[in-house]
């Protein structure tokens, strides 16, 4: 039924005929039929001298064929099936006629060719063997008085001139769509990239903010509960206050420098695992107590694997900091051949229903293993507590292991 809609537009006329959007150009092709019209008339004229005696003489109503023939071009953007079927009809009056044989046919060429371009092939085709058809009818079955039967040999020529233009009109029409599948399939990745960026962007924001506003609102009830009782500690909460929120502004400013000018590399370098010292001296200040385990020997670490790893470890801390009621956590990084393995563990109990994190960090920490083709699970123990475990590869080739944009070269 949808399809069957497709081809009807308002007040139940074809679309071939309302010329609505989709299947029309917006302007008359006046230049190019002006040209054609003249190409037409003067051929006519030159061709007419050569068949003298033969064919009739061009007249008045010869003339007025062959401007219709030409006149009717100027819809086959519009309207190319009227332009085809009403090209054609005056040529094979034309013909029928026993005018001179000649440019008319070009007409009849240009119309076949925009009707096949726009779609409409069955029209094309009808078309062009009607006029095929009422030729070999008057010129071997009914010749115009005083004339001759045509040689057969003729409409050979005449055939291969048809199959001619229409393959040609097929080529062009087949390359069309190819290259309007082509510019929706590249409009579709442009997309899909802008969406994987848009995605990245919110990610890092995500990780960034939380992070730095949880030690943020800890310190600043510190600060508000010791304000009267004891003002040092309360400077002491309001200096890492002052210093989260800093740290917090610098990596916000660059993510958003990245996606002003997205070809240009980052001022300062992406985080990894070696800050890891400042992730435990932050949740310290908080109250937090960050035991880390290193087991192997740190190697070569790719940009995207070492940002991650560290996203995911500062997301789990963040996570202890606000929904556990722990004041420990445990971080062991074991490096092996070709990945990291990383475990993050609290002892619990939740303090809320969001045990664990909220699901934006969780599923933050599940892109970003996924974007390197890694792994990571994350949920309560036994005990109570909660863990997080993730496995990265290192392969430098490994999806996503580039991480553009995130990190400076």
């Amino acid at each position: 039924m949808e399809e069957q809609r497709s081809h009807w537009g308002h007040g139940g006329l074809p679309r071939w005929l309302t010329g609505e959007p989709g299947y029309s150009a917006s302007r008359l092709p006046w230049p190019s039929t002006i040209l054609l019209g003249a190409v037409v008339m003067i051929g006519s004229t030159i061709a007419a001298r050569g068949q003298m005696g033969e064919r009739a003489p061009l007249d008045l109503f010869a003339r007025l064929l062959l401007f219709l023939a030409v006149a009717v071009l100027l819809l086959r953007h519009r309207h190319p099936v009227v332009a085809v079927f009403g090209a054609s009809a005056a040529a094979m009056v034309y013909l029928a006629a026993g005018y001179p044989y000649g440019p008319v046919f070009l007409a009849v060429a240009v119309a076949c060719f925009s009707a096949v371009v726009a779609g409409h092939r069955r029209a094309a085709w009808s078309a062009v063997g009607m006029v095929w058809l009422g030729h070999v009818l008057v010129a071997h079955w009914l010749p115009p008085s005083g004339g001759h039967a045509a040689p057969w040999g003729q409409e050979l020529g005449i055939a291969a001139w048809v199959v001619a233009i229409v393959a040609a009109a097929e080529f062009v029409r087949v390359r069309r769509e190819q290259w309007a599948d082509q510019r929706a399939e590249r409009e579709a990745v442009q997309q899909r990239r802008a969406d994987e960026e848009r995605l990245r962007m919110a990610r890092e924001l995500h990780d960034v903010l939380a992070h730095s506003i949880s030690v943020i609102n800890v310190q600043s009830s510190v600060g508000l509960a010791l304000l009267d009782s004891d003002p040092e500690q309360a400077r002491t909460a309001l200096t890492t206050i002052k210093a989260a929120s800093k740290e917090a502004l610098g990596e916000v400013r660059q993510v958003l420098d990245t996606l002003r000018a997205p070809g240009d590399a980052p001022r300062a370098p992406a985080p990894g695992l070696d800050r890891l010292p400042e992730l435990v001296e932050q949740a310290a200040s908080t109250g937090l107590t960050v035991t880390v385990e290193t087991d192997g020997m740190r190697g070569s670490v790719p940009p995207g694997a070492d940002l991650a790893a560290f996203r995911i470890v500062q997301e789990a801390l963040t996570n202890v900091v606000r929904h556990s009621g722990s004041r420990t956590a445990q971080v062991r990084i074991g490096y092996e051949p070709g990945r990291i393995r990383l475990r993050i563990d609290d002892e619990g109990p939740a303090t809320g229903n969001e045990a664990g994190g909220s699901g934006n960090g969780l599923a933050g920490m599940r892109e970003r293993a996924a974007a390197l083709g890694g792994t990571i699970e994350a949920g309560p123990r036994a005990d109570g507590g909660f863990r997080v475990r993730a496995e990265l590869p290192l392969l430098s080739d490994s999806p996503g292991a580039a991480a553009p944009k995130e990190e400076t070269p």
